[in-house]
């Protein structure tokens, strides 16, 4: 991870504007589960809640948030380091409380 900030304070970095009206990466992991929970079989992984590219949502806030490296070009994220990033969202997935 770019600046070493723990499992706990990434759960906590604020979300932008995204499909599941989230305000912390905490509160869409939460929404991605009980979506999961909700829907069962129907469940789609690749618009969990309605829109392709959610993982981007949990990525921009890691960057912007200084998690992990990446950059924008004007709002959208064009680059990120996603090995970090998913290892990133991993280990606050093993820290939810």
């Amino acid at each position: 991870m770019a600046n070493r900030m723990s499992p706990l304070e990434i759960l906590d970095l604020p979300m932008s504007e995204n499909d599941a009206e989230a305000k912390t990466i905490r509160d869409y992991l939460k929404a991605l589960l009980t979506t999961l929970w909700e829907e069962g079989e129907g469940f789609s992984g690749k618009r969990p809640f309605g829109n392709s590219g959610w993982e981007n949502e949990l990525f921009s806030a890691l960057v912007k948030g200084k998690a992990v490296k990446g950059a924008f070009d004007e709002d959208d994220l064009y680059d990120v380091d996603e090995k970090a990033a998913r290892k990133a969202i991993q280990a606050a997935i093993e820290a939810l409380q």
